[in-house]
């Protein structure tokens, strides 16, 4: 891929002889918000640590900023940001503190006072980390995996025990990130959350990559697309059938649902505008990521 952030090749990675990772293959494009998605135990978190040089891969080939991270993981450093599923602090360390000591470990490059007030820490710089809250913790974590002003941020269960508007706020202040130029890697188990943020997203199981594409484009490639809308006969819907993609028209006397394939859409629009029907409830349904995903795992289109 030109202009990659991550390019990783046939990864292969095993513990006491058992395969967590087999073959696995990846770009991420710089300046995109890349999805890791699959179970527990898939081999998502082992893939980020082996692409921050946390852990040793036994074959395959990783460049990371144009780096290898097994090798090269000091430089990397300055360049990359993390928030791991593990991270933890000295339970007296407050707030304020843990800002300010890691921003100067990264050189100051960013002011502390500025991450805590965007990451809604300002109020509690006094609170020791061991009295603060889950959702707490995890601000907390973000901020400081954003302190060095990294190009590429690792981000494992980016919005695990915030609250819904805690959530969504992290999701805005992560696509700011993006739109300055970061590279963003989530991995997740919310496919809300992907199928929300994430440009790409590479669906792991098993330590293998089942599929990677636009969260729009997985959802749809594993099911058809419903269009439903008000039609007052049965006879304003004839000759739709005709039209390319659609597969099956219903009528219950009161609303049309046409399934069609998911890029023939535009073809049903059309023809109701030619025939001057504009249905104010023109609504199309799209599988979802998690579906789609859900349907991938248990081997239903394999």
């Amino acid at each position: 891929m030109e202009n990659a952030a991550i390019e990783v090749t046939d990864l292969h990675k095993s513990y006491e002889g058992q395969p967590v990772l087999s073959g696995v293959s990846f770009a991420v494009a710089a300046g995109e918000i890349f999805g890791i998605a699959g179970r527990n135990g898939a081999g998502k978190t082992t893939t980020v640590e082996i692409l921050q040089g946390l852990r040793s891969r036994d074959s395959g080939d990783v460049r990371v900023l144009g780096f290898d991270p097994g090798r090269d993981r000091r430089r990397l450093r300055p360049m990359v940001g993390s928030q791991l599923q593990t991270s933890a602090l000295p339970e007296r360390l407050r707030v304020g503190e843990a800002l300010s000591l890691f921003a100067k470990l990264a050189g100051a490059r960013a002011d502390w006072r500025d991450l805590a007030a965007a990451w809604g820490l300002d109020t509690i710089l006094g609170a020791s980390f061991g009295n603060l809250s889950g959702g707490q913790r995890q601000r907390l974590f973000l901020a400081l995996a954003m302190v060095n002003e990294p190009r590429l941020v690792f981000l494992d269960e980016l919005t695990q025990g915030l609250d819904p508007v805690a959530r969504r706020t992290t999701w805005q202040l992560i696509e700011q990130a993006r739109d300055r130029g970061t590279t963003v890697v989530l991995v997740t188990h919310d496919l809300e959350e992907a199928e929300r943020l994430c440009d790409r997203v590479a669906v792991v199981d098993d330590g293998r990559l089942l599929t990677c594409g636009r969260p729009v484009e997985l959802a749809t490639a594993m099911g058809t697309v419903r269009v439903r809308f008000s039609s007052p006969t049965a006879a304003s819907l004839e000759g739709l059938a005709r039209l390319p993609g659609v597969t099956d028209i219903g009528y219950d006397g009161a609303t049309a649902d046409v399934t069609v394939d998911p890029l023939s859409v535009v073809h049903v629009a059309c023809e109701l505008a030619r025939r001057d029907i504009a249905p104010s409830d023109f609504t199309v349904i799209r599988p979802s990521l998690e579906a789609a995903v859900v349907s991938l795992m248990n081997g239903d289109h394999r």
